[in-house]
């Protein structure tokens, strides 16, 4: 990479990666291990999902080396391809990890990188956490940079930046020195891509699934000497003024090494997308309010900031609209008093009651509420309102998931994933993986025996 007189952000971000080590991240490794048992949970939970089935048999003909684990299977594939099915697998069912001042989902691309490459060399599980947490530092503090009008300009953050958070992770796995690190950061920045208009259907899971593949596939690049911009990032054609307005290079570059991104991370308890948790909690507030006399419900009015109606008031026709549905999201919250993986299947989305409670709803901006926060009033034929009001939904910075609640979640990931991996086994080598010797050897341990091998087909 050719010298510059000032550091660029590459080189100073890739900087920062090369010369950290396990000392300087403990202290952020209990959060870390927070959001890879997150997404082992969300991975779990589509393992068997005909999107991951269709990718699986896609890439299969195309996969080198089985050296990978894929996520809830027992059929390994080579890293590129492991890496791909396991990002798809931890966004699709949209429960995954969320950091809140982007709404980037950082685990799904770069946890996804890592394991697939760690398997293919004897990593500690401590090199893992160390590459897992500067990753997402890296990505984040992109995304920082360009918030919010990236995202409002249609671009899907996780994607976008979450490719820069598994180059860095990876290349810091692979032991390149910062000038390697910083070519595989600009490398990714040619492959940045994915927007939000696909997210109701599959094709949002792919550009999630090439972050993870494209970032991993950068560091291999910058590994063999691949070269890139040294100001690929905030050039005057490099990618944040391509991609948005005026990069905020002081929310990236302030507090490196001191302020950690990770330590922000929040985790989703319900399956769906993070603006409306505030809605599911004040129909369920609601429904505790009004019991089992839903039928007296004549109509819903949900109040929210531009970006929750730009999301969420849109017509339903599967379940992947019913995952970010404002409408579809009161009416499980009303009539079952609960929000789960089973809630948004196809089977519930089409359910007669269900369509006839999204059609009571009605969604009305009020400017003053911030993003994130809902406000839910019921009229009664009786004629009485009832209204809740969130701003901290569960899940939230001010109103974490526990541990045991994220267990719990990995437990339904593989009942609800129909996976015969078994949950207690990952969980525990989650926890542990600061004192594993080979990561190879934990993933290849928690694929179930031979004997009770599935095949991949529905």
């Amino acid at each position: 990479m050719p010298q510059d007189p000032i550091p660029s952000v590459s080189w100073t971000l890739a900087d920062f990666v090369a010369t950290s080590s396990w000392a300087d991240v403990q202290a952020q490794s209990v959060e870390a291990r927070r959001s890879i048992l997150n997404f082992f949970a969300t991975a779990l939970g589509s393992a068997r999902d005909p999107v991951v089935v269709a990718a699986m048999r896609t890439l299969s003909p195309f996969s080198g080396a089985a050296t990978s684990t894929v996520i809830g299977h027992s059929e390994p594939m080579d890293a590129l391809c492991a890496s791909f099915l396991n990002a798809i697998s931890a966004n699709l069912l949209d429960f995954d990890d969320t950091h809140p001042e982007t709404i980037i989902h950082p685990a799904a691309p770069v946890a996804a990188s890592i394991f697939a490459l760690a398997e293919t060399r004897k990593l500690s599980g401590r090199k893992v956490l160390t590459a897992f947490i500067l990753g997402v530092d890296v990505e984040c503090r992109i995304g920082n940079s360009v918030s919010p009008r990236h995202y409002a300009r249609g671009w899907h953050i996780t994607s976008t930046c979450g490719i820069f958070g598994a180059a860095a992770a990876s290349a810091k796995l692979l032991g390149l020195p910062a000038e390697g690190i910083a070519n595989a950061i600009g490398v990714a920045a040619s492959q940045s891509a994915g927007n939000v208009e696909n997210l109701p259907s599959a094709a949002k899971n792919v550009s999630v699934g090439n972050a993870a593949r494209n970032g991993l596939f950068a560091a291999l690049l910058a590994q063999q000497g691949y070269e890139a911009a040294p100001r690929a990032i905030e050039g005057p054609l490099g990618w944040a003024r391509t991609m948005g307005d005026e990069p905020d290079l002081a929310r990236l570059l302030d507090g490196l090494g001191k302020t950690w991104e990770i330590a922000k991370n929040t985790y989703k308890p319900y399956p769906a997308g993070i603006v409306f948790h505030s809605v599911i909690d004040a129909c369920l507030m609601l429904r505790e309010r009004i019991g089992r006399n839903v039928d007296q419900i004549e109509s819903v009015t949900v109040q929210g900031s531009a970006l929750l109606l730009a999301r969420g008031d849109r017509p339903v026709n599967n379940e992947r609209d019913a995952r970010v549905s404002i409408h579809h999201c009161v009416a499980c919250g009303l009539l079952f008093g609960t929000a789960g993986v089973a809630e948004f299947a196809h089977e519930t989305v089409v359910r007669p009651d269900i369509v006839r409670m999204r059609q009571k709803v009605r969604a009305e901006l009020d400017a003053q509420m911030p993003d994130g926060a809902a406000r839910v009033a019921l009229r009664l034929s009786s004629g009485e309102v009832l209204t809740e009001t969130v701003t901290s939904p569960r899940g939230s910075q001010a109103a974490p998931l526990s541990d045991r609640d994220i267990e719990e979640k990995l437990r339904e990931g593989v009942r609800t994933g129909r996976s015969d991996w078994d949950p207690d086994r990952v969980i525990d080598a989650v926890w542990r993986l600061d004192a594993v010797g080979d990561v190879g050897e934990l993933l290849q341990s928690l694929r179930p025996p031979p004997a009770t091998r599935q095949t991949t087909s529905n």
